[in-house]
Protein backbone atom coordinates (compact mmCIF):
# COMPACT_ATOMS: atom_id res chain seq x y z
CA UNK A 1 0.00 0.00 0.00
CA UNK A 2 2.56 2.19 0.88
CA UNK A 3 4.59 1.71 -2.48
CA UNK A 4 1.56 1.83 -4.43
CA UNK A 5 1.29 5.73 -2.67
CA UNK A 6 4.91 6.74 -3.94
CA UNK A 7 6.63 5.75 -0.90
CA UNK A 8 9.37 4.45 -1.24
CA UNK A 9 11.28 1.99 0.75
CA UNK A 10 14.75 0.63 0.24
CA UNK A 11 15.01 -2.74 2.94
CA UNK A 12 12.31 -4.51 3.14
CA UNK A 13 12.92 -6.49 6.29
CA UNK A 14 13.78 -3.14 7.96
CA UNK A 15 10.43 -1.45 7.21
CA UNK A 16 8.45 -4.58 8.61
CA UNK A 17 10.44 -4.38 11.52
CA UNK A 18 9.56 -1.08 12.01
CA UNK A 19 5.65 -0.71 11.14
CA UNK A 20 5.32 -4.15 13.80
CA UNK A 21 6.81 -1.98 16.16
CA UNK A 22 5.41 1.04 15.88
CA UNK A 23 2.18 0.40 13.82
CA UNK A 24 0.98 1.65 10.44
CA UNK A 25 -1.60 3.78 12.10
CA UNK A 26 1.01 5.41 14.29
CA UNK A 27 3.24 5.61 11.70
CA UNK A 28 0.78 7.58 9.33
CA UNK A 29 1.24 10.59 11.33
CA UNK A 30 4.74 10.88 10.35
CA UNK A 31 4.31 9.95 6.88
CA UNK A 32 1.31 12.64 6.72
CA UNK A 33 3.88 15.80 6.08
CA UNK A 34 4.99 13.88 2.99
CA UNK A 35 1.77 13.93 1.18
CA UNK A 36 0.75 16.17 -1.67
CA UNK A 37 -2.03 17.33 -0.14
CA UNK A 38 -1.01 18.01 3.29
CA UNK A 39 -2.01 20.08 5.57
CA UNK A 40 -5.33 18.92 3.92
CA UNK A 41 -7.56 16.55 6.55
CA UNK A 42 -10.75 16.49 4.18
CA UNK A 43 -10.62 13.98 0.80
CA UNK A 44 -7.27 13.74 0.84
CA UNK A 45 -5.59 11.71 -1.91
CA UNK A 46 -2.80 10.09 0.38
CA UNK A 47 -0.38 10.15 -2.25
CA UNK A 48 3.27 11.31 -1.54
CA UNK A 49 5.54 13.46 -3.17
CA UNK A 50 8.29 11.99 -5.32
CA UNK A 51 10.99 10.99 -2.89
CA UNK A 52 9.11 10.15 0.26
CA UNK A 53 10.76 7.45 1.75
CA UNK A 54 9.71 5.52 4.51
CA UNK A 55 12.99 5.50 6.57
CA UNK A 56 12.77 9.75 6.67
CA UNK A 57 9.09 8.73 8.42
CA UNK A 58 10.95 6.66 10.99
CA UNK A 59 13.65 9.31 11.78
CA UNK A 60 10.89 11.69 12.34
CA UNK A 61 9.13 9.41 14.95
CA UNK A 62 12.78 8.69 16.99
CA UNK A 63 13.02 12.74 16.89
CA UNK A 64 9.54 13.00 18.26
CA UNK A 65 10.05 10.37 20.86
CA UNK A 66 13.31 11.83 21.71
CA UNK A 67 11.83 15.17 22.09
CA UNK A 68 9.23 13.68 24.43
CA UNK A 69 11.70 12.64 26.81
CA UNK A 70 13.40 15.59 26.50
CA UNK A 71 10.68 17.86 27.34
CA UNK A 72 9.35 15.62 30.06
CA UNK A 73 12.08 15.98 31.98
CA UNK A 74 11.89 19.94 31.91
CA UNK A 75 7.83 19.55 32.15
CA UNK A 76 8.21 17.96 35.36
CA UNK A 77 10.72 20.47 36.61
CA UNK A 78 8.40 23.31 36.36
CA UNK A 79 5.03 21.61 38.00
CA UNK A 80 6.95 20.51 40.72
CA UNK A 81 8.25 24.25 41.47
CA UNK A 82 4.71 25.75 40.89
CA UNK A 83 3.27 23.03 43.28
CA UNK A 84 5.97 23.74 45.47
CA UNK A 85 5.80 27.78 45.84
CA UNK A 86 2.11 27.83 46.51
CA UNK A 87 2.34 24.79 49.43
CA UNK A 88 5.04 27.51 50.95
CA UNK A 89 3.89 30.92 50.06
CA UNK A 90 0.12 30.06 51.23
CA UNK A 91 0.76 27.74 53.99
CA UNK A 92 2.67 30.49 55.95
CA UNK A 93 -0.37 33.06 54.36
CA UNK A 94 -3.05 31.27 56.01
CA UNK A 95 -0.57 29.01 59.22
CA UNK A 96 -4.21 29.13 61.24
CA UNK A 97 -5.64 27.13 58.16
CA UNK A 98 -3.66 23.74 57.60
CA UNK A 99 -6.26 23.13 55.07
CA UNK A 100 -6.41 26.52 53.74
CA UNK A 101 -7.99 25.16 50.09
CA UNK A 102 -11.09 24.04 51.54
CA UNK A 103 -11.79 27.53 53.52
CA UNK A 104 -13.92 30.05 52.00
CA UNK A 105 -12.20 32.77 52.97
CA UNK A 106 -9.12 31.46 50.77
CA UNK A 107 -11.08 29.63 48.05
CA UNK A 108 -13.98 30.29 45.67
CA UNK A 109 -17.30 28.28 46.83
CA UNK A 110 -17.42 26.39 43.89
CA UNK A 111 -14.05 24.87 44.04
CA UNK A 112 -14.86 23.74 47.39
CA UNK A 113 -17.99 22.00 46.85
CA UNK A 114 -16.25 19.99 44.12
CA UNK A 115 -13.16 19.35 46.13
CA UNK A 116 -14.55 16.00 47.66
CA UNK A 117 -14.42 14.34 44.43
CA UNK A 118 -10.59 15.51 43.56
CA UNK A 119 -10.00 14.11 47.77
CA UNK A 120 -11.19 10.52 46.63
CA UNK A 121 -8.29 10.04 45.09
CA UNK A 122 -5.85 11.55 47.02
CA UNK A 123 -7.57 9.61 50.02
CA UNK A 124 -6.38 6.23 48.51
CA UNK A 125 -2.59 7.50 48.51
CA UNK A 126 -1.00 5.29 51.45
CA UNK A 127 0.95 8.68 53.11
CA UNK A 128 -2.73 9.99 53.23
CA UNK A 129 -3.87 6.80 54.48
CA UNK A 130 -1.90 6.97 57.32
CA UNK A 131 -2.25 10.76 58.33
CA UNK A 132 -6.06 9.97 59.01
CA UNK A 133 -5.22 7.12 60.69
CA UNK A 134 -3.21 8.80 62.87
CA UNK A 135 -5.29 11.95 62.68
CA UNK A 136 -8.89 10.55 62.52
CA UNK A 137 -10.99 13.54 63.19
CA UNK A 138 -9.46 15.21 60.39
CA UNK A 139 -11.67 15.55 57.26
CA UNK A 140 -8.42 16.19 54.68
CA UNK A 141 -4.70 16.54 55.30
CA UNK A 142 -3.07 19.27 55.47
CA UNK A 143 -2.30 21.51 52.34
CA UNK A 144 1.41 20.30 52.58
CA UNK A 145 0.09 16.70 52.31
CA UNK A 146 -2.68 17.17 49.94
CA UNK A 147 -1.71 19.15 47.68
CA UNK A 148 1.95 17.19 46.75
CA UNK A 149 -0.75 14.04 45.22
CA UNK A 150 -3.04 16.57 43.48
CA UNK A 151 -2.35 15.94 39.25
CA UNK A 152 -0.94 19.85 37.74
CA UNK A 153 -4.81 20.55 36.11
CA UNK A 154 -6.01 20.13 39.70
CA UNK A 155 -3.52 22.75 40.83
CA UNK A 156 -3.71 25.08 38.31
CA UNK A 157 -7.46 24.76 39.08
CA UNK A 158 -7.15 25.45 42.50
CA UNK A 159 -4.93 28.21 41.15
CA UNK A 160 -7.67 30.29 39.55
CA UNK A 161 -10.31 29.57 42.09
CA UNK A 162 -8.42 31.80 44.88
CA UNK A 163 -10.80 34.51 46.27
CA UNK A 164 -7.90 36.99 46.72
CA UNK A 165 -5.86 38.85 43.61
CA UNK A 166 -3.14 39.54 45.88
CA UNK A 167 -2.76 35.60 46.18
CA UNK A 168 -2.53 35.07 42.55
CA UNK A 169 -0.32 37.70 41.87
CA UNK A 170 1.67 36.71 44.29
CA UNK A 171 2.19 33.09 42.52
CA UNK A 172 2.08 34.58 38.88
CA UNK A 173 4.79 37.28 39.93
CA UNK A 174 7.48 34.77 41.52
CA UNK A 175 7.89 33.54 38.28
CA UNK A 176 8.09 37.00 36.12
CA UNK A 177 4.38 37.35 34.80
CA UNK A 178 2.50 40.26 35.62
CA UNK A 179 -1.05 39.34 34.07
CA UNK A 180 -3.14 35.95 35.92
CA UNK A 181 -4.89 35.63 32.73
CA UNK A 182 -1.56 35.28 30.92
CA UNK A 183 -0.20 33.07 33.56
CA UNK A 184 -2.49 31.07 33.38
CA UNK A 185 -2.73 30.56 29.70
CA UNK A 186 1.10 29.25 29.98
CA UNK A 187 0.19 26.82 32.78
CA UNK A 188 -2.60 25.36 30.56
CA UNK A 189 0.26 25.23 27.88
CA UNK A 190 2.35 23.24 29.89
CA UNK A 191 -0.05 20.98 31.04
CA UNK A 192 -1.15 20.94 27.42
CA UNK A 193 2.56 19.95 26.41
CA UNK A 194 3.22 17.44 29.63
CA UNK A 195 0.16 15.49 28.76
CA UNK A 196 0.74 14.95 25.16
CA UNK A 197 4.61 14.12 26.23
CA UNK A 198 3.80 11.33 28.98
CA UNK A 199 0.98 9.81 27.55
CA UNK A 200 3.22 9.19 23.79
CA UNK A 201 1.47 11.74 21.44
CA UNK A 202 2.48 13.19 18.51
CA UNK A 203 4.56 16.31 19.25
CA UNK A 204 6.54 17.86 16.55
CA UNK A 205 2.44 18.44 14.90
CA UNK A 206 1.01 19.79 17.66
CA UNK A 207 -1.59 22.04 17.45
CA UNK A 208 -2.60 23.69 20.86
CA UNK A 209 -6.57 24.23 21.36
CA UNK A 210 -5.89 27.49 22.36
CA UNK A 211 -3.52 30.03 21.16
CA UNK A 212 -0.42 30.94 23.34
CA UNK A 213 -0.49 34.82 24.72
CA UNK A 214 1.94 36.96 24.16
CA UNK A 215 3.84 37.83 27.24
CA UNK A 216 6.84 37.67 29.06
CA UNK A 217 7.65 34.24 27.33
CA UNK A 218 8.20 36.13 24.06
CA UNK A 219 5.66 37.86 21.39
CA UNK A 220 4.55 35.02 18.65
CA UNK A 221 2.63 35.06 15.14
CA UNK A 222 -0.47 34.18 15.07
CA UNK A 223 1.11 31.09 12.84
CA UNK A 224 3.18 30.11 16.07
CA UNK A 225 0.94 30.79 18.72
CA UNK A 226 -0.45 27.05 18.30
CA UNK A 227 2.13 25.47 17.22
CA UNK A 228 5.17 23.60 19.20
CA UNK A 229 7.64 26.03 18.60
CA UNK A 230 5.39 28.20 21.04
CA UNK A 231 4.54 25.61 23.64
CA UNK A 232 8.58 25.44 23.90
CA UNK A 233 8.85 28.81 24.18
CA UNK A 234 6.63 28.76 27.24
CA UNK A 235 8.74 26.17 28.50
CA UNK A 236 11.82 27.83 27.72
CA UNK A 237 11.18 30.66 29.74
CA UNK A 238 9.30 28.90 33.00
CA UNK A 239 12.49 26.99 33.03
CA UNK A 240 14.65 29.93 33.06
CA UNK A 241 13.05 31.30 36.26
CA UNK A 242 13.37 27.97 38.21
CA UNK A 243 17.29 26.89 37.12
CA UNK A 244 19.24 29.05 34.00
CA UNK A 245 21.83 25.66 33.99
CA UNK A 246 18.73 23.38 33.20
CA UNK A 247 17.43 26.29 30.99
CA UNK A 248 20.73 26.23 29.26
CA UNK A 249 21.05 21.97 29.22
CA UNK A 250 17.54 21.97 27.80
CA UNK A 251 18.12 24.29 24.74
CA UNK A 252 21.67 22.28 23.81
CA UNK A 253 19.72 18.80 24.13
CA UNK A 254 16.83 20.32 21.73
CA UNK A 255 19.59 21.71 19.10
CA UNK A 256 21.41 18.01 19.45
CA UNK A 257 18.26 16.28 18.94
CA UNK A 258 17.26 18.68 15.77
CA UNK A 259 20.98 17.97 14.36
CA UNK A 260 20.72 14.52 14.52
CA UNK A 261 17.69 14.55 12.84
CA UNK A 262 18.71 17.22 9.65
CA UNK A 263 21.75 14.75 9.45
CA UNK A 264 19.68 12.28 8.39
CA UNK A 265 18.27 13.77 5.80
CA UNK A 266 18.56 18.06 5.10
CA UNK A 267 15.08 17.95 3.32
CA UNK A 268 13.48 16.53 7.60
CA UNK A 269 14.27 20.77 8.57
CA UNK A 270 11.96 22.33 6.22
CA UNK A 271 9.52 19.45 7.49
CA UNK A 272 9.97 20.62 11.22
CA UNK A 273 10.01 24.23 10.74
CA UNK A 274 6.67 23.97 8.20
CA UNK A 275 4.85 21.87 11.09
CA UNK A 276 6.50 22.86 14.46
CA UNK A 277 8.08 25.92 13.73
CA UNK A 278 11.83 26.78 14.17
CA UNK A 279 12.81 24.82 17.33
CA UNK A 280 16.24 26.40 17.74
CA UNK A 281 15.88 28.32 20.96
CA UNK A 282 17.86 31.65 20.63
CA UNK A 283 20.67 31.90 23.07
Amino acid sequence: MLRSRGVEINDVDKAKECLSDIGYYRLCFYLFPFEESYPKLENRSHIFVDGTKLSDAVSLYYFDFDLRNILNRYLCRIEVAFRTYIIYSLSNKYKQSPTWFVNPAVMQSCYIKDFDSVYSNIHKKPVIKRHHKKYINDKYAPAWKTLEYMTFGNIKTLYANLRCLDDRLDICRHFGVNQTSVFENYLQTIIELRNICAHGGVLFDLHLPQSIKNGPAGKLTIGQSNKLYGAIKVVDYFIGKISVNRQEEMKERIDDALKDLYHQNAALENIVKKTAGPLQIQK
